[in-house]
């Protein structure tokens, strides 16, 4: 069973970049290359990564592309374009010429929910879909309306929804965020990465337990064959190793089925990003 991780992120840190890396995230205040999620992965036994952009930079993308080059356990990138450009189809063709980018992400958490149904915002996602091309979809609990009227739009288009949308575990807030994730669940088209919960947890005082209730409702809501398995990697480390990160995911998940778990763990990562 070749297991996918399919969320983690490389950079070079840079203080004023990387303003969301704040006093309390120490832990990651420093680069992340590929050397270092290497000898991770081996040892978990994961045969390969979805590396995904965490600057919004086209410059960003072509780092993450040369890493890839030199990089063969890494699989596919999410990179940055910007989708309202009036250019954004010479753009996409450009990336064309790489095959190793499967898709892109803007992080709209940061943006107001109205952002992503701008008239030139759905242009760039019209045309992700007609290059054949994934969309992330980095929101918080207060974007799920507009979510869900994007993705209404673009039943062709291939979605996936970052760490199950950054419910607030630390507060085990659960009734809103369930009712959200649902109708987004709803729509075929739109898959969900089992990923980020710990950084959303306490961070010193999380509980595997404390993440079951969320892998209940999404698992019940998607299904088996729209979950991906991702870490995060290194965000995830403010609150956890990547062995701690993953053993609740992998406990909860240890009494399916094999067909169940091995599509969780890299089969629907590979069919969605087309690897």
């Amino acid at each position: 069973m070749p297991v996918i991780d399919a969320h983690q992120h490389f950079w070079l840190y840079h203080p004023d970049k990387h303003g969301w890396i704040n006093e309390d995230m120490a832990a990651i205040r420093r680069d992340f290359y590929p050397a270092d999620l290497q000898p991770i992965l081996q040892q978990q036994q994961i045969e390969g990564c979805i590396a995904v952009q965490a600057d919004q930079t086209e410059a960003e993308t072509d780092w993450l592309i040369s890493l890839a080059a030199n990089a063969a356990f890494i699989k596919g990138v999410v990179g940055w374009v910007d989708l309202r450009s009036a250019h954004i189809r010479e753009r996409l063709e450009h990336y064309q010429q790489f095959p190793i980018v499967k898709g892109f992400r803007h992080i709209l958490q940061g943006e107001d929910p109205a952002f992503m149904l701008q008239p030139d915002f759905l242009r760039g996602i019209k045309a992700l879909q007609e290059f054949g091309l994934t969309y992330d979809i980095l929101i918080y609990p207060r974007h799920f309306s507009a979510a869900v009227e994007l993705v209404k739009q673009f039943p062709e288009q291939a979605f996936v929804i970052d760490h199950l949308a950054k419910p607030d575990i630390k507060n085990r807030e659960l009734a809103e965020w369930k009712k959200g994730i649902e109708a987004l669940a709803v729509f075929p088209n739109v898959y969900c990465k089992v990923s980020g919960m710990v950084t959303e947890a306490d961070w010193h005082h999380w509980q595997p337990s404390d993440l079951f209730s969320y892998l209940d409702i999404v698992t019940n809501a998607f299904g088996m064959n729209r979950l991906l398995y991702g870490s995060d990697w290194p965000v995830c480390l403010v609150a956890a190793s990547y062995e701690r990160m993953m053993a609740p995911v992998k406990e909860y998940y240890s009494n399916f089925s094999a067909t169940e778990q091995a599509a969780l763990f890299g089969q629907n990562a590979a069919a969605f990003y087309h690897v």
